[in-house]
């Protein structure tokens, strides 16, 4: 149980760091600090889908799972909901080269926002 509780904590980071890549840009133009935090993650995310890597918590999730004695993702709302986000069925690298530039695009509007408000003020 305690292997298990592990596992689905990493994959609730996981999935919040997910998040955080997606639309930190945004809430950089609430928290003006969080670019500085943001756009390293952004960086990194955007190099995983591109590059076609896997992301390090993803072996540890599965790491985790084994130590407590589970083969895999089965039953309970974290499979159910969470799971189908990072690890959706089917994905192909032309899917994650697809996924990056949403990110990057997502994300050069976020900053274009960014620039333009604190520009302003400064």
């Amino acid at each position: 149980m305690f292997w298990r509780i592990l596992a689905d904590l990493v994959l609730l980071v996981h999935l919040s760091f997910i998040l955080f890549v997606i639309v930190g840009g945004f809430l950089a133009l609430r928290w003006r600090g969080l670019a500085w935090i943001h756009l390293p993650a952004m960086v990194w995310g955007v190099a995983i889908e591109f590059g076609g890597w896997i992301c390090p918590l993803t072996p540890l999730e599965n790491w985790l799972l084994r130590a407590g004695g589970l083969a895999g993702y089965s039953g309970g709302f974290i499979e159910r909901y969470v799971l189908p986000i990072i690890y959706p069925i089917g994905l192909t690298p032309k899917m994650q080269m697809y996924l990056g530039a949403g990110i990057l695009v997502i994300n050069l509007v976020a900053y274009a926002l960014y620039y333009r408000r604190w520009s302003k003020e400064d």
